[in-house]
């Protein structure tokens, strides 16, 4: 089959790789229709090239349809439609029946005191092959998958993969009061989507991003949208009584604008040979906070700052004295997808659209041109805000 891989710091490739096959009993193998890139496989592209072995390949957002299932299978059918989480969990665990799938503790990468594994995401999270293939192999199917009807195009059903739980969930941990203040920092695939949630659910969203056109997009879904400045804090406290906003969600992460320093130290710590490189990023490694800090800054005494852009730094810096003066509450953490299913899968497939599932991609294309649209998407060149590959 045909497969995005990961050749080096910023460098991917389409190749010919080995296809799939059932290996266990609970795996089904799905011909992916669908696959997307996400703004965490720009960490794979940039920073995390210590933990992946060149051929991995790489892709968590996917869905398509099933054509093989293993011997214990007895949920799914050869011909069933499905989105695939993008982590990987039992269902049965203590973890997944409380609701922290991400956690699950069957394939919970305990070499790396990791949670659950990942789908194209690094030795950090079980090395598991990706889904921007043409097939690919889904381990404890039963319950590692999301069934979706037949007559709704992909794009109405593909995000519910990743980001849009994600950015459910980060509104969910923002704890924003009943008709309250939701700042939103950073306005990728996420951000849009937690805009979204955030005007849906009835709260005032203050959309902060330093590019044009991804304000233009959270503003044509109801967010007051605002350019990323040095008084951008003072702009948002000014329109909240001074006191400023109920919650935030920071949907950055790790490679948020500022701190020339911190990436000359990563650029750094990416040219040390693996073994080496490893043992920095696990014990010494940090991340450019610009988007965290301004969250903490413009949250209100009592707030609440929602973490979901990804952050891997063990030696990051933060102001202690102010969250705990501030009495800020922090939430975080990879996405708990099956969680939401329930809340999210009506929302999509309600006619009239009303988290804008159908406006959010800007560039659709096979997956034979996936290198060249992963350049594209880290630069944030040609308007690009989400890119969806078609195998």
């Amino acid at each position: 089959m045909r497969a995005l891989t990961w050749q080096g710091k910023r460098k991917v490739s389409v190749d010919d790789v080995e296809d799939p096959r059932i290996e266990y009993g609970t795996d089904a193998i799905v011909k992916i229709t669908s696959t997307a890139i996400c703004g965490s496989d720009l960490h794979l592209y940039e920073l995390f090239g210590p933990f992946i072995d060149p051929g991995d390949i790489l892709g968590h957002e996917s869905m398509g349809e099933v054509v093989a299932v293993g011997s214990e299978i007895t949920r799914l059918a050869v011909g069933d439609r499905v989105v695939v989480p993008f982590n990987i969990s039992c269902g049965l665990c203590f973890m997944c029946t409380h609701g922290l799938q991400s956690q699950c503790e069957t394939t919970q990468v305990r070499k790396y005191g990791s949670g659950a594994a990942l789908f194209g995401y690094t030795k950090l999270y079980g090395q598991i092959p990706g889904g921007q293939a043409e097939y690919l192999r889904v381990p404890l199917a039963d319950y590692n998958h999301i069934p979706i009807g037949s007559e709704l195009p992909d794009q109405r059903y593909l995000f519910l993969s990743d980001i849009l739980p994600t950015a459910w969930q980060g509104v969910q941990y923002a704890d924003v009061p009943a008709g309250g203040t939701l700042a939103v920092m950073g306005l990728g695939p996420v951000g849009q989507f937690v805009a979204r949630v955030g005007v849906y659910l009835g709260y005032r969203v203050l959309a902060v991003d330093p590019e044009a056109d991804r304000r233009e997009m959270a503003a044509r879904h109801g967010a007051e949208v605002f350019e990323l400045t040095d008084d951008t804090v003072q702009e948002l406290r000014d329109l909240t009584d001074g006191r400023g906003v109920d919650s935030v969600v920071d949907a950055v992460g790790m490679e948020a604008h500022g701190n020339t320093g911190v990436k000359i130290a990563q650029d750094a710590i990416g040219l040390l040979p693996d073994p080496a490189a490893r043992v920095l990023m696990e014990n010494a490694g940090v991340d450019r906070l610009a988007a965290l800090h301004a969250s903490i800054d413009v949250v209100r005494r009592g707030g609440t700052v929602s973490i979901s852009g990804v952050y891997a730094g063990e030696a990051d810096i933060l102001p202690m004295k102010t969250m705990f003066d501030k009495q800020v509450t922090l939430r975080m953490g990879q996405c708990n997808v099956k969680r939401w299913m329930d809340d999210l899968v009506p929302l999509v497939e309600d006619p009239a659209d009303p988290l804008g599932v159908m406006d959010l991609t800007t560039h659709e294309r096979p997956l034979e041109e996936a290198p060249a649209l992963y350049e594209i998407f880290q630069k944030k060149e040609d308007g690009c805000i989400k890119v969806v590959l078609r195998p």
